[in-house]
């Protein structure tokens, strides 16, 4: 779970040299609260991606930034799979990845 500009740059700082040592293929990271406790902003969607990040998960905060709505359907991005079946974006999707 990242939790503010403190631990999106934590993230930056450590997952390289976890991912390396561990020979970890696949990344999944909970964005939830990435935007100063609340939310996510699509500026730090796309940093997280950068970092090789295969899927961020959300939960009850998803909507805290209005931005969210520009990325919510993009498929490496998932909400909360307990919302209505009409609620904007994925609750669930299934990802395949070659091991290295």
């Amino acid at each position: 779970d990242i939790v503010g500009r403190a631990g999106l740059q934590k993230l930056k700082d450590v997952l390289p040299k976890i991912v390396e040592e561990n020979k970890i293929d696949f990344i999944i990271v909970n964005g939830e609260n990435a935007a100063d406790g609340m939310g996510l902003t699509e500026k730090m969607y796309k940093e997280i991606l950068a970092l090789n990040v295969n899927c961020v998960t959300m939960g009850n905060h998803t909507w805290g930034k209005k931005d969210i709505f520009n990325i919510i359907d993009n498929k490496n991005l998932i909400r909360p799979a307990n919302y209505p079946k009409d609620v904007v974006g994925k609750g669930y999707e299934i990802y395949r990845k070659q091991s290295l």
